[in-house]
């Protein structure tokens, strides 16, 4: 049994780590909230998009994708792989990391990059992928012109020829215990189909149905994209504050349990004491 000084210090150190734990399940909680009601009040906007851009789809003829819609034998994969900057947040990070190794074996023979959003990814994955951009710093300032920004750098990456698929892998925040990992196919578009019963009001169009199409799908990319990392930003949070709310729990069940032990150490070396004592007088008396 270690001694009563060992005990303390095992008692002091597992408090500290409960005020660190605590306090990072509180800030995470603060932070969840204003990142749950960003993406609780962008769903039905972007779902109202993929609706308006499935209807005028399903009523035109041919390709009207044009370069987006483009579908190349595919050799050359890019994947999108967003995580966090900061650990301590249970398996979300991993998750993702585990897909993106998962689609890679997947296309084998083929050339599989990625492309991280986060530092955590970043720094696991170019151990045994080849990671041609990192953007780490979105999470500083996340706003929709700079995620933007980065979706127009994907999406020319796909024009050019440089990749024939592009893939967004990430978490898609259901509540703050549950998250999910998803990949999205983000270019080329597939084949827009509504199993919906299409709007056959009678509308004027302008410039023309064609056109409005073609300016919808680098919105509705960009869109995609932000939904996308919102999604993973309240996930980050959600499992943050679930993981460090059991490792908070876990630390009061150990510090207990120490308390206890250091207790009965205490006893013991207080009775081992008395019967020292009355030993030694009992030998005096002989």
């Amino acid at each position: 049994m270690a001694n009563l000084k060992e005990i303390r210090n095992r008692i002091t150190s597992i408090s500290s780590t409960m005020q660190i734990t605590s306090a990072m399940k509180m800030v995470s909680a603060a932070k969840l909230k204003k990142a749950q009601d960003a993406i609780t009040a962008m769903r039905p906007y972007a779902e109202k998009l993929t609706e308006l851009l499935q209807n005028l789809s399903a009523t035109l003829e041919g390709d009207v994708g044009g370069e987006f819609t483009t579908q190349r034998e595919v050799k050359k994969v890019l994947l999108v792989a967003i995580t966090s900057n900061r650990g301590l947040c249970g398996a979300f990070n991993s998750n993702v990391i585990k897909e993106a190794k998962s689609r890679s074996e997947y296309y084998a023979g083929k050339q599989v990059d990625v492309f991280a959003i986060g530092k955590k990814g970043n720094d696991i994955l170019s151990k045994t992928l080849k990671v041609i951009d990192n953007q780490s710093t979105i999470f500083d300032h996340l706003s929709f012109d700079n995620v933007a920004a980065i979706a127009d750098t994907l999406t020319q990456k796909f024009v050019t020829g440089e990749y024939d698929r592009i893939e967004l892998i990430y978490n898609q925040f259901k509540n703050a215990a549950t998250q999910v990992v998803l990949t999205e196919q983000f270019l080329p578009l597939a084949p827009i189909k509504s199993d919906k019963a299409v709007s056959t009001g009678d509308y004027i169009f302008e410039p023309s149905k064609e056109e409005i199409v073609l300016t919808l799908i680098p919105k509705a990319l960009k869109t995609q994209l932000f939904k996308g990392i919102r999604d993973s930003f309240a996930s980050e949070h959600g499992a943050r504050m679930t993981a460090m709310h059991k490792a908070t729990d876990n630390a009061t069940e150990l510090r207990d349990q120490l308390k206890l032990t250091y207790n009965k150490a205490r006893q013991a070396a207080i009775t081992n004491e008395i019967l020292e004592i009355v030993g030694g007088a009992e030998a005096l008396k002989g």
